[in-house]
């Protein structure tokens, strides 16, 4: 964590209610937290715990029922569908359970692409993916198509795409779920050494708690609210949210 502690996520009084039939139900109900640059963040509940809804309202895929959300200086909760596309383009790296790579696309297109979406020519976006690609271990793989990689060397290419953007923030959605325990912990100690060396902040869903431990910061959600929040580089530190 940098020593300045500059706020990165600040959300307050955030709640999604949705109405089934007659029913209303709150999804997240009183969210309160900050999360600073620099920082590796893992949100952990079970399924239904509200923690893909949470994840869902941090990237502006979904509008809250009340609250505020502000990323990176800029409120969410107020921006219009075409400002949030534009938000998302320019300050979030994300990274999928699915990988969602281009299987016509080698791994260095794979990686390149979402700098198509801001205008930058091709040599330099073919010199940045291939730098971020170096960075996450896969320099002698740049050629190589998806199918011709393992999940690991595939969710790797993910991580670098998540990166070449130079995100403020990146966003990972269960991102070792399709992997096998071994590969998942070497992504795992990939994401935190890039967060590490790059400065990135990263936020993380999962309802693994094993690999949330390899987290800076615990949020433990429960029926929408944030119950516990642990401190791993503190290991004695661990206060309850209200």
């Amino acid at each position: 964590m940098t020593e300045e502690k500059k706020p990165v996520i600040s959300v307050s009084d955030l709640y999604k209610i949705y109405r089934v039939g007659d029913t209303k139900v709150k999804a997240l109900n009183g969210i309160d937290f900050t999360i600073y640059k620099g920082e590796f963040c893992a949100i952990v509940g079970t399924s239904g715990s509200g923690k893909s809804t949470l994840l869902n309202m941090l990237a502006g895929l979904e509008q809250p029922t009340r609250g505020e959300i502000v990323i990176a200086g800029e409120h969410m909760e107020n921006k219009s569908e075409n400002q949030l596309v534009k938000f998302r383009r320019e300050h979030i790296g994300f990274i999928f359970q699915s990988f969602n790579l281009m299987s016509t696309l080698d791994a260095i297109e794979n990686v390149a692409l979402p700098l198509n979406f801001q205008g930058i020519e091709k040599k330099e976006r073919l010199l940045r993916a291939e730098k971020v690609l170096e960075l996450v271990g896969l320099g002698t793989h740049k050629k190589h198509r998806p199918t011709q990689m393992s999940g690991g060397q595939q969710q790797r290419v993910g991580v670098a795409r998540a990166l070449v953007v130079d995100p403020e923030l990146i966003f990972a959605d269960e991102p070792t779920g399709n992997l096998d325990s071994n590969t998942s912990k070497e992504v795992m100690e990939l994401m935190k050494k890039v967060v590490r060396e790059q400065n990135q902040t990263l936020v993380m869903v999962t309802h693994d708690e094993k690999l949330a431990t390899f987290a800076d910061r615990i949020f433990q959600i429960s029926d929408g609210k944030i119950t516990k929040i642990i401190d791993n580089t503190q290991p004695d530190l661990m206060y309850e949210e209200i």
